[in-house]
């Protein structure tokens, strides 16, 4: 059973003694390749086992990867001459950090769970499962508990679709204290959130899509999850309206959000600002991939801006402007976060580290 999912290897003063092995589910495609970077060089965890499709399977990554990286880092030296393996072989990793396409993932991921994996998945299909917590560490660890109602050996975990977690932490700040009842969004996204091939160049260069497929309903759903309150019953979700409109943008990277909120109680713009600059639940957790703070507010209107301000905090933070009073509903502000590392493999990634911190995992 998923149970006892707390501190790994030993700990001496916060300092992992011993390297955790680890394994990515999905390692060529966009987040997978961002994993793939994150982990090489992360010093709690070990790389050892790589994942992708059949075809691949016996290759070494390099080989297969070659003509397909895409970050501006070279390859990392460590996983050139590993091998892929398939999604059906045994895997020596306990942790795996899944970015499997959502067509395969929910079986794979399964399958991986009931042989005693812990998986941190960046796929939708397990999100919205009554016991599969939806993760933010800052803002929902105590979702943890949810993985004791699940039946595997081991354990899914997930993080929210990439818009949905600079949403929730430009919410949760001020939800916590005022209680927010309602939320208009409308989100500008970049190219990567569709993956490599997900966007030709022909639909995008010039252009602007004012759709993308279920999209909108990840984020109305999935934000209240992540801010409902641990009971002992379960979640109890909070009395909040979501609506989100979504498009598609010729940015690289960066995912710009238009956000408009009413609240039950009525703080000043002050108020709300002092919110988010004291907003730092995991300053004493000491994980790695944590920005300090999580959130920049930046009180020059024209910022925050994807081409300069989506790498802050190694892609991590989530930046915030333009704050000002609403004639429609009480507020309304922009907030901005990298979607590729905040949105989901540096997601991932921390919510791995969080396990670390406050769960078991045997060798």
């Amino acid at each position: 059973m998923a149970k006892n999912f707390l501190c790994l290897c030993g700990k001496i003063l916060g300092k992992i003694v011993e390297k955790i092995k680890v394994g990515i589910l999905g390692a060529t495609g966009m987040v997978g390749q961002y994993l793939v970077s994150l982990l090489a060089k992360h010093q709690w965890f070990e790389l050892t086992d790589l994942v992708a499709s059949s075809k691949n399977v016996g290759k070494k990554y390099c080989d297969v990867i070659q003509h397909k990286w895409i970050l501006s880092d070279g390859l990392p030296d460590i996983v050139k001459n590993i091998r892929i393996k398939s999604t059906t072989d045994r895997l020596t990793s306990k942790l795996l950090f899944s970015s499997l396409d959502s067509s395969i993932a929910g079986d794979v991921e399964e399958h991986y769970a009931e042989q005693g994996h812990l998986i941190c998945s960046n796929a939708k299909n397990h999100r919205l499962r009554n016991d599969v917590p939806l993760i933010i560490p800052e803002i929902n660890p105590e979702h943890l508990s949810l993985i004791k109602k699940q039946h595997y050996k081991g354990a899914i975990i997930t993080n929210p679709n990439c818009s949905t977690i600079g949403l929730a932490l430009a919410l949760a700040p001020i939800h916590f204290k005022f209680e927010i009842r309602k939320v208009i969004v409308m989100t500008m996204q970049a190219i990567s959130g569709a993956g490599i091939d997900g966007v030709s160049a022909m639909q995008i260069i010039d252009n602007i899509i004012p759709y993308i497929s279920g999209e909108e309903e990840k984020i109305e759903a999935e934000t209240v999850k992540v801010l409902a309150k641990m009971t002992n019953s379960g979640l109890e979700y909070p009395n909040m309206k979501i609506s989100a409109q979504c498009n598609r943008v010729p940015v690289r990277n960066g995912h710009l959000e238009s956000v408009y909120i009413e609240l039950a109680k009525k703080p000043n713009l002050d108020e709300i600002i002092k919110c988010w600059k004291e907003f730092n639940p995991l300053k004493d957790y000491q994980l790695l991939s944590a920005p300090n703070p999580p959130i920049k507010y930046f009180y020059n209107n024209y910022r925050p801006q994807p081409n300069r301000d989506r790498n802050l905090g190694k892609g991590m933070t989530v930046s915030i402007g333009h704050l000002k009073k609403s004639n429609v509903l009480d507020y309304s502000f922009i907030v901005l976060s990298h979607n590729v590392i905040r949105g989901a493999a540096g997601a991932a990634v921390l919510n791995g580290e969080l396990l670390v911190k406050k769960a078991i995992i045997e060798n």
